[in-house]
């Protein structure tokens, strides 16, 4: 069974979105995704300053099984990516929801309007069957 944190908003697409300061917003893959990709061995990021729109890849997860496109659950600019990543791209099998978080955008709007189209959690543990 898959972690799901109640604080977090989810895309259909398994990319999670946490609320940072201001107008601030992480972004990850979910734990349950991390389990269908397995063992994962490089990420290819956004890089910073690219606008990213809602919805679109913006870089992808390679694991030991196949390649997935990461989408942006949010419209924003990237303003930092996780460098740990680089080096140890195992972290998002190992802390999806903590160090192994992919990047952050600055978003137009506050938290709760941009991610009003995104899945709660008691909706998104029902998307995945759990």
């Amino acid at each position: 069974m898959s972690e799901i944190l109640d604080n977090l908003r989810y895309s259909e697409e398994h990319e999670w979105a946490q609320q940072g300061e201001g107008r601030t917003v992480r972004i990850g893959i979910t734990d349950h995704a991390q389990h269908l990709l397995g063992d994962i061995v490089f990420v290819e990021f956004p890089e910073i300053g690219t606008a990213v729109t809602a919805g679109e890849s913006v870089g992808s997860i390679e694991s030991v099984k196949t390649v997935s496109e990461l989408y942006s659950p949010v419209s924003g600019t990237v303003t930092r990516v996780n460098e740990a990543l680089e080096d140890s791209p195992e972290l998002l099998n190992g802390q999806p929801y903590g160090d192994g978080w992919i990047y952050e955008v600055e978003v137009d709007g506050d938290y709760a309007e941009v991610t009003a189209g995104l899945l709660d959690a008691a909706a998104y543990r029902e998307l995945v069957g759990e």
